[in-house]
């Protein structure tokens, strides 16, 4: 009987008890090939419905399916080992009753085998994290601006520059750590209010676009990579891909079309005949 060696994969409740210690590492990737590369240095891997905007052109994430989240999430834990994945749960599949977010979550979590899932909302969907934290799903949260409401925000413009409107999202935050969640994502809030959230709550909060007072942050891998054609303000381009990718393609384009692209000959040794 043969003895297979099992790789441990970082889980929800490790993140948990990351509060208040060494940062952590979160990054999007939708494919096997992006997320090994992603999986040598990150905590956690998300599948974010932002594949909506980088893989297919959407300009929201709202028109994302369950059947979207499922597939490229499969991808990415084909091609990780060590990180934690979280895969969005995309607009409509979760929000009409706790439910339907139990048979959302469950499908994703049997169909991909990933390690927890992630919905937006603050005090609106704490029963529904409690209800899915209660029956073995653990859930991420995400506050502050929230892309999928974005036809009810009307823009995506950062949350809480006014302190007299902190409260409502100090309350999200509240709840949804109270909820059960093992973390939570806080997106595009100003940084005092995310400092005073992550010192109030007791889970991690994972900032996007909320300043270095989380405990951990997270990016859209495009975006950070420079292959995005609008990338937000608040995103540091720590790679500039796209320029690079489209020279490669014009090289190969003018290579064929001189006819200097290498044919069976040059691939397999065979001399051209006579």
């Amino acid at each position: 009987m043969s003895v297979q060696s099992t790789v441990k994969r970082r889980t929800a409740p490790e993140i948990r008890a990351r509060k208040n210690g060494e940062p952590i590492v979160m990054l999007t990737s939708y494919h096997a090939h992006t997320a090994a590369l992603v999986d040598r240095y990150c905590d956690i891997i998300l599948v974010g419905d932002s594949l909506g905007n980088v893989m297919h052109g959407f300009e929201t994430t709202v028109p994302v399916t369950l059947e979207m989240m499922i597939l490229q999430g499969h991808a990415v834990m084909r091609g990780s080992q060590h990180a934690l994945v979280v895969v969005d749960m995309p607009f409509g599949s979760y929000e009409a009753s706790k439910e339907q977010a139990f048979h959302s979550a469950a499908r994703i979590l049997k169909e991909t085998h990933c390690g927890a899932v992630k919905l937006e909302g603050g005090e609106r969907m704490a029963q529904t994290v409690a209800f899915l934290s209660e029956r073995g799903i653990p859930v991420m949260g995400h506050i502050g601006l929230t892309p999928q409401s974005i036809n009810t925000l009307g823009s995506f413009r950062a949350q809480g520059r006014e302190e007299g409107s902190w409260q409502p999202i100090e309350n999200d935050a509240r709840a949804i750590a109270q909820a059960g969640a093992f973390a939570v994502v806080v997106e595009a809030v100003a940084e005092p209010l995310a400092r005073k959230i992550t010192e109030t709550i007791e889970i991690p909060t994972i900032g996007i676009g909320a300043s270095v007072a989380c405990d951990g942050q997270v990016l859209v891998l495009e975006d950070m990579l420079g292959l995005s054609p609008r990338t937000p303000k608040f995103v540091r381009r720590y790679g500039n891909l796209g320029p690079m990718i489209e020279a490669a393609i014009a090289g190969y384009a003018s290579d064929v079309r001189t006819r200097k692209f290498p044919g069976p000959e040059h691939v397999y040794g065979m001399k051209a005949k006579s």
